[in-house]
């Protein structure tokens, strides 16, 4: 079901309340640039931020907007299972086509409590569940043998990898007897994964370049991995500026200069320093995105 390139999308705010115009201009235009999938209310999306009505809302824009034109995989993970079920249930009703799931962050279980977190989730929703596998920021991550586990669950499609560790599809496909989509969660690093087995990629970068990371995923789709590898030498810079600060606040300045929203991020982000404003502005237009 995911593949290519799969926009982590930014959630626009304005004065201090989600934009829902720009919200819908921006998958519109994500649409239009060819993009393979889109990611409403993941990490990229502030969605520690958001209330559960503008969490729910994002989801509900998102699908009416996209309008079934590619998937989209909503952001229904909390470290809360109850609450984990709670918008997995809004995702289903709202016609998503799958949520994506993290656990972890601050409760710190073990192995077995993971396991059992995401069969919780899985026995008590409906849609089919990718794994949100992201240690630097939950501290704990899914082993290969865990992953493995939940995989013969068989609502559990797919993981986004965002461990840095490029040995991962390749351990885990040896292991996974079934159909399962493997995204990596790290633009920098996603022809690696790609050689490694991967399909896609939950991207950053694609809030504000989809053409070109739509492009770098169709590369690797036909085994022209040479050719990826330029072009992602060509984004790299793009790819490094965008997190110089904490993310979103990289992609919505870009964005803002995109005209597609606002910079605004709600605290504990803060505003960008001029610097990487000038650094990103530059690369951007070397770039010719502006």
């Amino acid at each position: 079901m995911f593949y290519g390139a799969i926009t982590a999308l930014v959630t626009p705010f304005r004065n201090g309340q989600l934009d829902e115009d720009a919200l819908r201009n921006i998958v519109r235009w994500q649409i239009d640039q060819g993009i393979n999938g889109l990611v409403p209310v993941g990490t990229t999306g502030e969605s520690p931020t958001l209330s559960e009505h503008e969490h729910k809302r994002v989801i509900e824009i998102t699908v009416q907007e996209t309008n079934k034109a590619v998937p989209v995989l909503a952001g229904a993970g909390s470290n809360n299972p109850v609450e984990a079920v709670n918008y997995s249930e809004f995702a289903y009703q709202a016609g998503a086509d799958a949520t994506l799931h993290v656990a972890g962050y601050y409760n710190r279980p073990n192995q077995a409590g993971l396991y059992e977190h995401f069969k919780h989730v899985h026995d008590n929703s409906k849609l089919p569940i990718i794994l949100y596998n992201i240690p630097p920021r939950s501290v704990v991550g899914l082993e290969v043998t865990t992953m493995a586990r939940l995989a013969e669950l068989p609502r559990i499609i797919g993981v986004k990898d965002a461990t840095g560790d490029l040995t991962r599809p390749i351990r885990e496909r040896a292991l996974i007897n079934k159909p399962f989509n493997f995204l990596s969660g790290d633009d920098i690093t996603t022809v690696a994964y790609n050689i490694g087995g991967g399909n896609g990629c939950i991207s950053v970068t694609s809030n504000v370049a989809p053409k070109l990371v739509v492009e770098l995923q169709r590369l690797c789709r036909e085994g022209k991995y040479v050719e990826a590898a330029q072009l992602q030498d060509k984004l790299f810079a793009l790819h490094t500026a965008l997190f110089i600060e904490p993310n979103p606040t990289g992609p919505k300045y870009a964005m803002s200069l995109l005209g597609l929203c606002t910079e605004e991020c709600r605290l504990p982000m803060v505003p960008l320093q001029d610097s990487t404003k000038a650094t990103i502005r530059r690369i951007m237009e070397e770039l010719e995105l502006i």
